[in-house]
């Protein structure tokens, strides 16, 4: 017996490829009936089995539904490639009106302009909102609502063919259910390859990041295997129904090749749950690599011989999954065929600062990462490290920080050089001299990419506002990178007229990473006559207090009395509330340097616009320079987001970008306090802001790391 609950038929090639492309109605098949038929006569039986296991119209009709499971699929990637395109229309017509000098180039004017900013600004407001639970709950994670929006539609079009116009009279009912699953649950399979790749069309056309897609690729997958169990379990009760259960497994192999895929299938969506992953990355992507190829193999098995039409979902993911390989083999090859040599430094704060040189890496949009190898501390091993440098920035080299965890991370740490001197440019003769051995000494370094940079162009808005958390600022700086290079290496006016950076850290001392980045981006901004404000709220301000028995001196609920500060780090996950800066009520004696310093209003800044102060619902907290960052201002705790967002909208003469990069706590915080903002405000609905102008729309893009 030659059947599956995907297919059978004695047909030949010729006559099955040819009904893959016509219809059938149900009725067109006699209705099988129970009737009369002596289920202890062995033969009887399996001549019943056999009439209930052909499906030689079922599958015309599964694959008809397959192919309508990739009409919508297009259709969505369609409309997100046109809205993609529109919004990629508005951000040039701005840059250009800058260019021209024209007035609030970042406020839409015509008609369709603001009918198109009413409709991503009520958007907007449903998709930024996110309930994901913080703290010891870390390991669940609930995106934001547009995307469970998107999955439960997703989920519901895929129910939708399973169940529509599919109720088969007779005892074939059962078989009709299941074999349209096995159809919707194979016609996927391209799917979940497409969101995965790191070159995938998915991305390119709609803007997206693989690693944004990552979530759709889960749910999918999940989904699959709900339609797998639907395939085995309708038809396994079809089968039971008739005390025919034991006749299939033991005479037909689809059963057990069936069971195998599903095995596979189901650990696969197992193993991609949070606790398996952060318990040991590297296995989960071995394994799940593996298990792909293991579940691939068991359904060509497990696909009857005369179900051509159901293959090509078999065959086009591979196809697609060895292109991507052989695309990223060739990238990789031509990224490292001169192999760079990387200057690592030991910073203070438990992070490493990376410096190098790749000739094949010239250019990238800001934001981007790569897939970072140092073969000495690590074999087979890569970590994604954002660079915060732009092509323009560091003489073309790229630059990254890393946080040391364990591992891979805590070994480049503890093999690199302590002087920071090493990640200045030395000159050939330098490098070869013994008296800087140390201080030159390279390693090895692959390079993998770069990817990501999907955000909007902020150099289009009006007023931005760049927050990150601990190592988070390499996604933001090299935001503040890309727009001081623009300004200072062009005549042309940008439609930017404020920025506000702002970054949380645990100790002021963090602030060397990259105090030479921050000054550098500020001086250009400054020159070009943009309004800037660099903040750094340091949640564990040891300097900022004097050691006693006040537990929240320094911001956070850690008694002093009992020892040294004992902070939440920043760069951990347990932000679930951001409470508001406090503010600084005395100074450390423990370094001269620190006596020198003078308490500042952020609002006296040279950079900051007089609007902060005016349109503000409450004063911001004092706050002091520091020598660590002069350009900057420091205060003591975490930062209030609301009153931070709240003067970046309220003084906007167009459309503000915020961009966030830290714990999943503080994207929470932000998202949650955009949309309640942006609601409240009424965005291109009507609605005034504070000084009683027309409310501005707010785009809002969140980078998040664990």
């Amino acid at each position: 017996m030659d059947h599956s609950g995907m297919g059978h038929s004695d047909m030949d090639m010729g006559d099955s490829m040819g009904d893959m492309d016509m219809g059938m109605d149900n009725s067109s098949t006699p209705i099988l009936s129970p009737d009369g038929v002596d289920f202890s006569n062995s033969t009887q039986a399996a001549d019943f089995l056999e009439q209930l296991l052909n499906d030689d119209d079922l599958k015309v009709i599964g694959n008809d539904y397959a192919k309508k499971f990739w009409y919508g699929v297009v259709t969505i990637i369609a409309l997100a490639t046109l809205l993609k395109f529109l919004r990629w229309l508005t951000l040039q017509s701005r840059l250009r009106q800058a260019a021209r000098r024209r007035q609030e180039p970042a406020r839409p004017r015509s008609v369709f302009s603001r009918w198109f900013a009413t409709l991503i600004a009520t958007a907007r407001e449903v998709a930024y909102l996110q309930f994901t639970p913080t703290g010891r709950f870390l390991w669940f994670r609930v995106p934001p609502l547009g995307t469970i929006l998107l999955l439960l539609s997703y989920g519901a079009f895929v129910l939708a063919l399973e169940f529509v116009d599919n109720n088969t009279p007779g005892a074939r009912h059962w078989q009709a259910l299941g074999v349209r699953a096995g159809w919707l649950a194979v016609a996927q399979m391209p799917l979940l390859v497409l969101l995965i790749n790191k070159n995938n069309v998915i991305g390119m056309l709609t803007g997206a990041s693989y690693e944004r897609l990552n979530v759709l690729h889960r749910w999918s997958s999940r989904i699959m295997l709900l339609m797998a169990i639907l395939h085995f379990g309708y038809q396994s009760y079809g089968w039971q129904k008739f005390g025919l259960t034991q006749l299939e497994w033991t005479t037909d192999d689809c059963p057990t090749t069936g069971i195998a895929a599903f095995a596979i299938l189901l650990w696969m969506n197992l193993s991609t749950l949070a606790p398996v992953r952060y318990w040991s990355y590297e296995f989960f992507v071995v394994q799940h690599v593996l298990s792909f190829f293991g579940f691939v193999i068991a359904v060509v098995f497990h696909l009857p011989s005369t179900a051509y039409g159901s293959r090509i979902y078999i065959f086009i993911p591979i196809g697609i999954y060895v292109l991507d390989r052989a695309f990223r083999s060739l990238q990789y090859i031509w990224t490292n065929a001169r192999a760079s040599r990387a200057t690592i430094v030991q910073m203070t704060g438990g992070v490493t600062k990376i410096r190098l040189s790749n000739k094949a890496i010239k250019n990238w949009r800001a934001g981007s990462h790569v897939l970072i190898s140092l073969p000495k501390f690590g074999m087979m091993q890569s970590h994604p490290a954002t660079m915060l440098s732009t092509p323009r920035s560091h003489n073309g080299d790229l630059v990254f920080i890393l946080k040391s965890h364990k591992g891979f991370t805590r070994r480049i740490m503890l093999g690199a050089n302590i002087s920071e001197t090493a990640l200045l440019p030395h000159s050939k003769e330098e490098s070869t001299s013994g008296q800087n051995a140390q201080v030159v000494e390279t390693h090895l370094a692959l390079l993998d990419g770069p990817y990501g940079g999907s955000q909007s162009d902020f150099a289009a808005f009006d007023s931005i506002c760049l927050l990150a958390g601990s190592t988070g600022v390499t996604f933001t700086l090299s935001l503040l990178n890309d727009l001081a290079d623009r300004v200072s290496n062009t005549d042309k006016r940008l439609p930017v007229r404020r920025v506000h950076f702002v970054w949380c850290v645990k100790d002021s001392s963090w602030a060397t990473w990259v105090s030479e980045e921050i000054s550098a981006a500020y001086e250009k901004l400054h020159a070009a006559g943009i309004e800037v404000d660099v903040s750094v709220h340091v949640t564990c301000a040891e300097q900022f207090t004097e050691a006693g028995n006040d537990p929240k001196e320094c911001g956070c609920a850690c008694d002093k009395s009992q020892g040294p500060c004992c902070c939440v780090r920043i760069d951990d996950e347990d932000v679930d509330a951001i409470r508001p800066a406090e503010t600084v009520i005395s100074t450390s004696e423990k370094k001269t340097a620190i006596a020198e310093e003078k308490t500042v209003q952020s609002s006296s800044s040279s950079s900051s616009s007089n609007s902060y102060a005016r349109l503000r619902t409450s004063p911001r907290p004092t706050g002091r320079r520091m020598p660590v960052l002069p350009c900057a201002t420091f205060y003591s705790g975490r930062p209030g987001i609301r009153d931070i967002i709240t003067d970046v909208l309220d003084g906007a003469e167009g459309e503000s970008g915020l961009a966030v990069c830290g714990p999943i706590g503080l994207g929470k915080e932000v998202r949650n306090t955009v949309v309640g903002l942006s609601d409240e405000r009424a965005v291109h609905k009507g609605g005034r802001r504070a000084n009683g102008s027309a409310a501005q729309g707010c785009y809002l893009h969140v980078e998040s790391f664990s």
